[in-house]
Protein backbone atom coordinates (compact mmCIF):
# COMPACT_ATOMS: atom_id res chain seq x y z
CA UNK A 1 0.00 0.00 0.00
CA UNK A 2 1.65 3.53 -1.21
CA UNK A 3 2.27 5.99 1.50
CA UNK A 4 2.28 9.73 1.57
CA UNK A 5 4.89 11.43 4.34
CA UNK A 6 4.86 14.44 4.95
CA UNK A 7 7.95 16.05 6.28
CA UNK A 8 8.92 19.56 8.61
CA UNK A 9 12.36 20.41 7.25
CA UNK A 10 14.72 23.14 8.13
CA UNK A 11 18.17 23.95 6.56
CA UNK A 12 20.82 26.46 6.28
CA UNK A 13 20.95 27.16 2.61
CA UNK A 14 24.68 28.79 2.58
CA UNK A 15 26.57 25.57 1.10
CA UNK A 16 23.28 24.73 -1.39
CA UNK A 17 22.26 26.27 -4.97
CA UNK A 18 18.63 26.58 -3.53
CA UNK A 19 16.10 23.39 -3.51
CA UNK A 20 15.67 22.02 -6.33
CA UNK A 21 17.39 19.23 -7.76
CA UNK A 22 20.42 20.24 -10.33
CA UNK A 23 23.14 18.32 -12.27
CA UNK A 24 26.63 18.46 -10.66
CA UNK A 25 26.21 20.92 -7.82
CA UNK A 26 24.79 20.63 -4.13
CA UNK A 27 20.82 20.81 -3.22
CA UNK A 28 18.57 20.37 -0.52
CA UNK A 29 16.14 18.60 -2.37
CA UNK A 30 19.08 16.23 -3.66
CA UNK A 31 20.60 15.43 -0.70
CA UNK A 32 17.04 14.22 1.20
CA UNK A 33 16.28 11.95 -1.89
CA UNK A 34 19.38 10.31 -1.60
CA UNK A 35 19.40 9.57 2.28
CA UNK A 36 15.55 8.67 2.07
CA UNK A 37 16.14 6.23 -0.73
CA UNK A 38 18.84 4.70 1.46
CA UNK A 39 15.88 4.25 4.23
CA UNK A 40 13.31 3.31 2.34
CA UNK A 41 15.11 1.00 -0.48
CA UNK A 42 13.88 2.48 -3.81
CA UNK A 43 14.45 5.89 -5.63
CA UNK A 44 12.59 8.85 -3.90
CA UNK A 45 11.15 11.52 -5.75
CA UNK A 46 10.99 14.34 -2.85
CA UNK A 47 8.69 17.17 -3.86
CA UNK A 48 8.66 20.46 -1.82
CA UNK A 49 6.41 23.05 -0.81
CA UNK A 50 8.64 26.06 -2.87
CA UNK A 51 11.78 26.39 -4.51
CA UNK A 52 14.17 28.32 -2.37
CA UNK A 53 17.14 30.22 -4.52
CA UNK A 54 20.57 29.52 -3.66
CA UNK A 55 21.66 30.46 -0.16
CA UNK A 56 17.86 31.10 1.65
CA UNK A 57 17.38 29.56 4.80
CA UNK A 58 14.01 27.69 6.12
CA UNK A 59 12.95 26.62 9.62
CA UNK A 60 9.92 25.14 8.16
CA UNK A 61 9.72 23.91 4.75
CA UNK A 62 7.24 21.55 3.96
CA UNK A 63 7.58 18.33 1.63
CA UNK A 64 6.35 14.58 0.86
CA UNK A 65 6.89 11.96 -1.09
CA UNK A 66 5.15 8.32 -1.79
CA UNK A 67 6.73 5.16 -0.63
CA UNK A 68 4.84 1.63 0.09
CA UNK A 69 7.63 0.82 2.57
CA UNK A 70 6.16 0.17 6.42
CA UNK A 71 9.11 1.97 8.17
CA UNK A 72 7.86 3.96 11.52
CA UNK A 73 7.69 7.71 11.39
CA UNK A 74 10.66 8.03 13.12
CA UNK A 75 13.09 6.08 10.46
CA UNK A 76 12.09 9.29 8.41
CA UNK A 77 13.59 11.45 11.55
CA UNK A 78 16.21 9.86 13.24
CA UNK A 79 17.13 7.96 10.38
CA UNK A 80 17.71 10.60 7.67
CA UNK A 81 19.04 12.59 9.52
CA UNK A 82 21.89 10.27 10.65
CA UNK A 83 22.60 10.14 6.99
CA UNK A 84 22.60 13.82 6.15
CA UNK A 85 24.98 17.17 6.34
CA UNK A 86 24.42 18.65 10.03
CA UNK A 87 23.32 22.15 8.06
CA UNK A 88 19.46 20.19 7.18
CA UNK A 89 17.18 18.66 9.17
CA UNK A 90 13.97 16.58 9.41
CA UNK A 91 12.03 18.05 12.59
CA UNK A 92 8.73 15.88 12.11
CA UNK A 93 6.96 13.82 9.75
CA UNK A 94 3.88 11.95 9.59
CA UNK A 95 1.65 10.32 7.39
CA UNK A 96 -1.07 12.18 5.00
CA UNK A 97 -3.58 11.17 2.67
CA UNK A 98 -2.39 10.08 -0.76
CA UNK A 99 -3.87 12.82 -2.28
CA UNK A 100 -1.75 15.38 -0.22
CA UNK A 101 0.37 17.68 -2.35
CA UNK A 102 2.48 19.92 -0.16
CA UNK A 103 2.66 22.75 -2.94
CA UNK A 104 -0.72 22.74 -4.16
CA UNK A 105 -2.37 21.82 -0.97
CA UNK A 106 -0.75 25.13 1.10
CA UNK A 107 -2.83 28.50 1.45
CA UNK A 108 -0.14 30.80 2.16
CA UNK A 109 3.76 31.40 3.49
CA UNK A 110 5.64 33.44 5.71
CA UNK A 111 8.92 34.93 4.65
CA UNK A 112 11.34 37.16 7.42
CA UNK A 113 14.15 39.04 5.93
CA UNK A 114 16.52 39.73 8.80
CA UNK A 115 18.80 43.04 7.74
CA UNK A 116 21.57 44.91 9.41
CA UNK A 117 22.04 48.91 9.22
CA UNK A 118 25.07 49.17 11.20
CA UNK A 119 28.87 50.08 9.61
CA UNK A 120 30.32 47.33 10.59
CA UNK A 121 28.82 43.49 10.51
CA UNK A 122 29.05 40.94 13.07
CA UNK A 123 31.31 38.27 11.53
CA UNK A 124 29.08 35.78 12.80
CA UNK A 125 25.38 37.02 11.43
CA UNK A 126 27.62 37.62 7.76
CA UNK A 127 25.68 34.47 6.18
CA UNK A 128 22.14 35.48 7.75
CA UNK A 129 22.09 38.89 7.09
CA UNK A 130 21.43 41.56 4.52
CA UNK A 131 23.94 44.15 5.23
CA UNK A 132 22.42 48.13 4.60
CA UNK A 133 25.01 50.00 6.19
CA UNK A 134 23.27 53.74 6.89
CA UNK A 135 20.59 55.58 8.40
CA UNK A 136 17.01 53.71 7.90
CA UNK A 137 13.56 55.96 8.29
CA UNK A 138 11.66 53.61 9.66
CA UNK A 139 8.57 55.39 9.32
CA UNK A 140 9.29 55.21 5.11
CA UNK A 141 9.37 51.81 5.00
CA UNK A 142 6.38 50.66 7.13
CA UNK A 143 4.10 53.06 5.03
CA UNK A 144 5.61 51.00 2.08
CA UNK A 145 4.94 47.83 3.53
CA UNK A 146 1.66 48.90 4.56
CA UNK A 147 0.82 49.55 0.74
CA UNK A 148 1.88 45.77 -0.16
CA UNK A 149 -1.32 44.73 1.51
CA UNK A 150 -4.19 43.15 -0.40
CA UNK A 151 -4.35 42.08 -3.60
CA UNK A 152 -1.94 43.53 -6.13
CA UNK A 153 -0.50 42.70 -9.42
CA UNK A 154 3.69 42.13 -8.44
CA UNK A 155 5.41 41.81 -11.55
CA UNK A 156 7.58 45.13 -10.25
CA UNK A 157 9.30 43.16 -7.94
CA UNK A 158 9.33 39.80 -10.38
CA UNK A 159 12.91 38.40 -11.18
CA UNK A 160 13.12 39.25 -15.08
CA UNK A 161 12.08 36.24 -17.09
CA UNK A 162 11.35 33.82 -14.35
CA UNK A 163 8.00 33.15 -15.91
CA UNK A 164 6.46 32.15 -19.04
CA UNK A 165 4.33 35.62 -20.12
CA UNK A 166 1.84 33.23 -21.92
CA UNK A 167 1.56 31.39 -18.96
CA UNK A 168 -2.11 31.16 -18.03
CA UNK A 169 -3.45 31.43 -14.62
CA UNK A 170 -3.49 34.68 -12.00
CA UNK A 171 -0.22 35.81 -13.42
CA UNK A 172 1.79 38.26 -11.20
CA UNK A 173 -0.93 38.79 -9.11
CA UNK A 174 -0.77 37.84 -5.49
CA UNK A 175 -2.67 38.56 -2.03
CA UNK A 176 -0.54 40.07 1.13
CA UNK A 177 -2.35 39.39 4.65
CA UNK A 178 0.37 40.97 6.58
CA UNK A 179 3.75 43.35 5.61
CA UNK A 180 5.92 44.12 8.37
CA UNK A 181 8.81 45.48 10.48
CA UNK A 182 10.27 44.31 13.90
CA UNK A 183 13.62 46.27 15.29
CA UNK A 184 15.35 44.00 16.81
CA UNK A 185 17.78 46.58 18.63
CA UNK A 186 20.98 47.56 17.60
CA UNK A 187 20.43 48.32 14.43
CA UNK A 188 19.26 44.88 13.27
CA UNK A 189 15.69 44.69 11.98
CA UNK A 190 13.34 41.77 10.45
CA UNK A 191 10.85 42.26 7.67
CA UNK A 192 7.78 39.28 7.64
CA UNK A 193 5.86 38.93 4.44
CA UNK A 194 2.71 36.51 4.90
CA UNK A 195 0.73 35.68 1.49
CA UNK A 196 -0.90 34.02 -0.27
CA UNK A 197 2.43 32.91 -3.15
CA UNK A 198 5.34 34.73 -3.58
CA UNK A 199 6.85 35.19 -6.86
CA UNK A 200 10.80 34.13 -8.39
CA UNK A 201 12.73 36.84 -5.72
CA UNK A 202 9.34 38.75 -5.05
CA UNK A 203 10.50 38.77 -1.30
CA UNK A 204 14.32 40.10 -1.97
CA UNK A 205 13.25 42.48 -4.47
CA UNK A 206 10.41 44.14 -2.46
CA UNK A 207 13.32 44.47 0.81
CA UNK A 208 15.77 46.05 -2.14
CA UNK A 209 13.03 48.19 -2.81
CA UNK A 210 11.85 48.99 0.52
CA UNK A 211 15.63 49.76 1.97
CA UNK A 212 15.58 52.55 -0.68
CA UNK A 213 12.73 53.82 0.46
CA UNK A 214 14.47 53.66 4.26
CA UNK A 215 17.65 55.28 2.92
CA UNK A 216 16.06 58.42 1.07
CA UNK A 217 16.48 57.40 -2.72
CA UNK A 218 12.92 56.99 -3.44
CA UNK A 219 10.07 58.67 -1.27
CA UNK A 220 6.97 56.69 -0.78
CA UNK A 221 4.75 58.14 -2.84
CA UNK A 222 7.42 56.93 -5.78
CA UNK A 223 7.40 53.11 -4.16
CA UNK A 224 3.67 53.12 -5.02
CA UNK A 225 4.77 54.55 -8.65
CA UNK A 226 6.93 51.25 -8.36
CA UNK A 227 4.27 49.30 -7.67
CA UNK A 228 1.61 50.33 -10.00
CA UNK A 229 3.96 50.58 -12.74
CA UNK A 230 4.33 46.57 -12.97
CA UNK A 231 8.19 47.04 -14.36
CA UNK A 232 10.99 45.19 -12.87
CA UNK A 233 13.28 48.06 -14.01
CA UNK A 234 11.88 50.45 -11.84
CA UNK A 235 12.17 49.02 -8.81
CA UNK A 236 15.41 48.42 -6.05
CA UNK A 237 17.91 45.56 -6.43
CA UNK A 238 17.56 42.55 -5.39
CA UNK A 239 18.84 41.95 -1.99
CA UNK A 240 20.87 39.25 -0.65
CA UNK A 241 19.84 35.56 -0.62
CA UNK A 242 21.40 35.38 2.97
CA UNK A 243 19.13 37.31 4.88
CA UNK A 244 15.53 35.19 3.76
CA UNK A 245 13.63 32.63 5.70
CA UNK A 246 10.86 30.82 5.25
CA UNK A 247 9.66 30.65 8.13
CA UNK A 248 5.86 29.51 7.81
CA UNK A 249 3.58 27.57 5.40
CA UNK A 250 0.02 27.36 6.15
CA UNK A 251 -2.39 24.17 5.12
CA UNK A 252 -5.04 25.07 7.64
CA UNK A 253 -7.44 28.42 7.06
CA UNK A 254 -7.79 28.67 10.63
CA UNK A 255 -3.63 28.83 11.37
CA UNK A 256 -3.28 31.66 8.89
CA UNK A 257 -2.06 34.84 11.17
CA UNK A 258 -3.75 37.58 9.18
CA UNK A 259 -6.89 37.72 6.84
CA UNK A 260 -6.77 40.04 4.06
CA UNK A 261 -7.25 44.05 4.63
CA UNK A 262 -9.22 46.38 2.62
CA UNK A 263 -7.25 48.50 1.13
Amino acid sequence: MRRCIRLLIAFDGTAYRGWQRQLHVPTIQATLEEALGRICGHAITLHGAGRTDSGVHALAMVAHFHTPVQHPLSAFIRGVNSLIPPDIRILDAHEENIDFHCRYSALGKTYRYDLYAGQIQLPTRRLYEGHFPGALNIKNIETCLNVLIGTHDFSSFEAVGSRDPLQKGRGAVRTITDARLRENGRQSYSLFFTGDGFLRHMVRNLVGTLIQAGNGTISTEHFNKILASRDRSKAGPTAPARGLFLETIYYDQKSMPFPVKKQ
